[in-house]
């Protein structure tokens, strides 16, 4: 029995051998098939081997069975692979945010043409030229990519999830129509609103513009409700695109990524030594050390307290070089102008004399008269 058994085996080899070889081989064309978008055709040769399996006669009933089943899920797979794939939250975040900044970017590309014009000239029109600006963007964009610039430069695109079948299906017309109403329109009519009625003090002015402020905090506390449900399950980012039934796929298959972390190491260690230096320069008395240095680099020794050494210091401020202006003294041989060494010291209540390093013991007015014919 044994050696029947290991000669079943032994026949068998070959075919599962070849069977293997065959399925490896249908799967890389359905992947490059898949990379280059089109159908892959890896699948009839499969079922084509199955049918030779079955059409031998010394081939054993479980291989014929195992054949047919390799090519049932090579189908399934290649039907997976026709399917979109959905986009990480992250990656939809993202392209929110690079629209901003290519807004922005626009509008301060436009603006900075102005600048030799009279100031202001663009400020009445400001909401309508924001408008026709985002409506350019939006013909090269949805109209005609069916993605803003953020989502291409992702690999992302809108799909209409309106449709019943899994597979790629581009924006409607209606649905960019919609998309450029409630963006473009929704934002004009936001900025426009308190223009318009700001003027108008009849009655019903007023209650339209009490109805458009009221529908403009709805539409704020929906956005936020769809954000959070977007959180939760991953799909519809803003409330514009829950309305009109849009979703964000990739383009292409996502490959998996390799990431090298040495920019991010340099970032992060440069991000935290600058905050470190952020917390640690206010803890730093620039003044006093900078005077510390200089008493350092510039010694001056031999100097007495008596009426003559004051006398001949007394001609200029220790602190600005100039006449001194109420000349005071804080008991060194030094003289300063009033409001010099009371701003220092009110700043600084350890201040020392720049030239000798001495502390303030007491801020006295000078008794010492000097006439202004010393200076010739």
């Amino acid at each position: 029995a044994r050696r029947a058994l290991a000669g079943a085996v032994r026949s068998v080899r070959p075919q599962l051998r070849a069977a293997v070889a065959v399925t490896r081989r249908a799967r890389r064309c359905a992947r490059a098939g898949a990379a280059e978008g089109r159908a892959p055709k890896a699948a009839p040769s499969a079922q084509s081997f199955a049918r030779r399996l079955e059409a031998e006669p010394g081939a054993p009933a479980e291989s014929r069975r195992a054949a047919p089943g390799s090519g049932s899920e090579m189908a399934s797979s290649i039907g997976n692979e026709k399917s979109v794939n959905p986009v990480l939250r992250i990656s939809q975040l993202d392209a929110l945010e690079l629209n901003k900044a290519l807004e922005q970017l626009v509008w301060s590309q436009f603006t900075s043409c102005f600048h030799g014009f009279k100031p202001g000239v663009l400020a009445h029109f400001e909401p309508e030229v924001k408008a026709f600006l985002c409506l350019i963007l939006w013909k090269f964009t949805i109209y005609s990519k069916n993605a803003t610039v953020g989502q291409a430069i992702l690999n992302i695109q809108y799909k209409n999830n309106l449709s019943q079948t899994d597979k790629y299906q581009p924006l409607s017309k209606h649905q960019k129509l919609w998309y450029l109403i409630f963006t473009v329109g929704g934002r004009w009519l936001e900025e426009r609103c308190y223009d318009l009625f700001s003027n108008r003090q009849q009655q019903s002015f007023c209650k339209i513009k009490t109805y458009i402020s009221f529908g403009s905090g709805l539409l704020k506390l929906c956005g936020l409700l769809n954000f959070l449900i977007f959180l939760r399950k991953g799909t519809f980012a803003t409330l514009t695109e829950r309305i009109l039934g849009i979703r964000s796929v990739f383009c292409k298959p996502q490959s998996v990524r390799q990431i090298g972390f040495e920019y991010m190491n340099r970032e992060l260690l440069w991000h935290g030594f600058a905050e470190f230096l952020i917390y640690l320069l206010p803890l730093i008395n620039v003044q006093k050390l900078k005077l510390k240095i200089s008493s350092w680099c510039l010694p001056i020794v031999g100097l007495s307290n008596s009426e003559n050494t004051l006398a001949a210091h007394c001609r200029e401020c220790s602190l600005c070089g100039e006449w001194p202006t109420m000349p005071h003294t804080i008991g060194c041989p030094h003289v300063f102008c009033y409001y010099c060494i009371k701003s220092n010291f009110l700043f600084d209540m350890y201040f020392t004399c720049p030239k000798c390093g001495s502390e303030v013991h007491c801020l006295q007015p000078l008794k010492y008269k000097i006439e202004m014919t010393e200076l010739h």
